[in-house]
């Protein structure tokens, strides 16, 4: 027999509560006492426990508006047959009347893994937010308060989940206007991140300049069929602030945390500098290479954007971020203040700002490029192809007309420097048909 998820009863005069969030999804295992779903009332917002182990199904759409000890969903044991829901969902008090199930789908889970669609009774519920990133009802109210928007920030909670610590953090980073004057050298691995999910060759992603994983998020939607792994270059997001001495240096670094990955094959991903790294790997580890995709490359032309570069390395608060990030797209709306806030949240740190100014000096001294990379592009049997934007102001786009005839070429207009960011059903569906 199933167990029946009831809504509880958290304050004394509530009648109904309203489901703002599942942290499970439909056909996911989840065990006694873990965070399973979040509820709203007239008084307050709140977490709340699984009350068994289980794997949840015909769970209750996310807003919808459900009497208190009424059910709004169920746990299954492994090997327990799924039929039918046992019972309609209950809203405004009464139960909803019986009517034919349509079919609809699960929430969607903070992994990578297939989609699942479930057969459940319809009932009347208020629309979710199709974005709304998964947060605790604190770190809501925090970010409520301080005018800060959640979509776009990392959170250190299981599946991603944003925490109160993360608002937090975020809002004291935004303040911090030190310039970043120097950094002390760490040592160790790059960080290496995975996504849970997907079949069949690894997809390895590598980002450029001054960014860091998070900026894979809108291509990833278009990957996730397959196991994706990224790799964040030194002294970006939590890699470590390497001290690092020229381009063959980065690429020693990007190598041994390829290596370590101990892949038979992969589909390498790059963007810009992550680009030029990813054809690097790709000329030294040819037998690991499945395929290549650069995305508005480093190191096909000496000419860069010197001084967007050097802008975004100096910037210390959003004001002076603004119009460097700005730069990097075709469309300025795509850059909102939230967007800004929260990128200068990421480089709130003056340590890696300075870091990451020294490895700039090292790789574009006086606004070039100092590595060259043609001879790479020509040597690489995998296949390969190169996307970039007709409007990328910070590297030429004719650069990609130095590859040979069997790199294909995909010009997007419109486009700046991100075309997965602008672009990234377009960018998505290609990569995805390359794989």
């Amino acid at each position: 027999m199933p167990i029946e998820v009831i809504m509880p009863k958290v304050d004394m005069d509530m009648a109904s509560g309203k489901i703002m969030s599942w942290h499970v999804a439909e056909g996911e295992t989840v065990s006694k006492g873990e965070p399973l779903f979040d509820i709203e009332t007239d008084k307050a917002a709140m977490e709340v426990e699984a009350p068994d182990s289980g794997i949840l199904h015909h769970a209750a759409p996310e807003g919808s508006d459900i009497p208190i000890g009424q059910p709004i969903a169920w746990l299954y044991a492994e090997g327990e047959d799924v039929g039918e829901q046992p019972k309609p969902f209950a809203t405004n008090g009464a139960e909803a009347p019986a009517a034919e199930p349509q079919q609809s789908v699960a929430p969607e889970p903070e992994t990578d893994g297939p989609e699942i669609v479930s057969e459940v009774a319809p009932v009347s519920a208020v629309e979710p937010e199709d974005d709304k990133p998964r947060a605790t009802p604190k770190a809501r109210a925090l970010a409520r308060e301080a005018g800060l928007e959640l979509k776009g920030l990392p959170g250190s909670g299981p599946r991603g989940r944003i925490q109160a610590e993360d608002v937090s953090q975020a809002l004291r980073q935004t303040t911090q206007v030190a310039a970043p004057s120097g950094f002390t050298a760490e040592t160790g691995p790059l960080a290496v991140s995975r996504s849970r999910g997907g079949t069949g060759t690894a997809v390895v992603l590598i980002h450029g300049f001054a960014s860091d994983n998070t900026s894979w998020a809108p291509l990833e939607a278009h990957l996730k069929h397959r196991p994706l792994i990224r790799i964040e270059l030194p002294g970006h997001g939590k890699s470590p602030k390497l001290r690092i001495g020229g381009f063959a240096a980065l690429v020693k670094e990007a190598r041994h945390a390829f290596d370590t990955l101990n892949l038979e094959k992969a589909h390498l991903v790059g963007h810009s500098l992550g680009g030029a790294v990813a054809l690097a790997l790709a000329d030294t580890r040819s037998k690991s290479v499945a395929s290549l995709s650069l995305i508005a490359p480093a190191g096909l032309g000496p000419e860069i954007n010197g001084a967007a570069l050097s802008g975004i390395c100096r910037a210390n608060r959003a004001e002076s971020l603004g119009p460097w990030l700005r730069s990097l797209v075709a469309d300025e709306a795509l850059i909102t203040e939230s967007y800004v806030r929260l990128s200068m949240a990421a480089r709130g740190d003056a340590g890696l700002r300075a870091a990451q100014t020294a490895l700039a000096d090292v790789l574009f001294p006086d606004g070039v490029q100092a590595f060259d990379l043609r001879a790479a592009l020509d040597r690489v049997e995998a296949p390969s192809r190169i996307l970039w934007g007709r409007q990328d102001a910070i590297i030429p786009w004719k650069h990609a007309l130095r590859a040979r005839g069997r790199v294909a070429l995909h010009l997007f207009d419109g486009v700046g420097h991100m075309p997965q960011i602008e672009a990234p059903e377009e960018v998505g569906k290609i990569i995805a048909s390359h794989l």
